[in-house]
């Protein structure tokens, strides 16, 4: 067989590895220990969004003034956080304490590639759909 052959062949598959590899990509929120409720189910979202496509969630509660005597406040946020993300991910790293942050990281249930899969099988379904909805109407 020919050397240069086999090289390239071996490069191929080298890349055909590295293109079909996922990236662990964190993603963060920033929140504040006194948030509003509307604000903090807006930000509940970005979290359930960024789960749902298989990244991390690095959350950070950032505290100001007076608000660092008070860290159980920030706690019970990121305990609440978790809580209703549950079903999606899972508390890769309890929170703590880091200065005037306290962060927390949550790690997703499935695997990006996963949901990479999931996401482009729900877009042909739609596509298919709307195909037929087009030639339906047209007839």
């Amino acid at each position: 067989m020919d050397y240069g052959k086999f090289k390239y062949e071996s490069a191929m598959k080298a890349r055909e590895a590295r293109r079909n590899q996922a990236h662990t990509i964190i993603k963060e929120i920033k929140l504040r220990p006194k948030i509003d409720p509307h604000d903090y189910e807006t930000k509940k979202g970005h979290v359930v969004r960024f789960l749902k496509a298989g990244d991390k969630v690095k959350v950070t509660i950032m505290f100001r003034g007076r608000e660092q005597s008070r860290p159980e406040l920030g706690f019970r946020l990121l305990q609440r956080l978790a809580e209703d993300v549950t079903e999606l991910g899972f508390v890769e790293s309890q929170p703590k304490q880091d200065g005037r942050n306290m962060i927390m990281v949550i790690g997703p249930h499935k695997k990006k590639a996963e949901a990479k899969a999931e996401k482009a099988a729900a877009r042909a379904t739609r596509d298919d759909d709307s195909a037929a909805d087009t030639v339906a109407a047209e007839e």
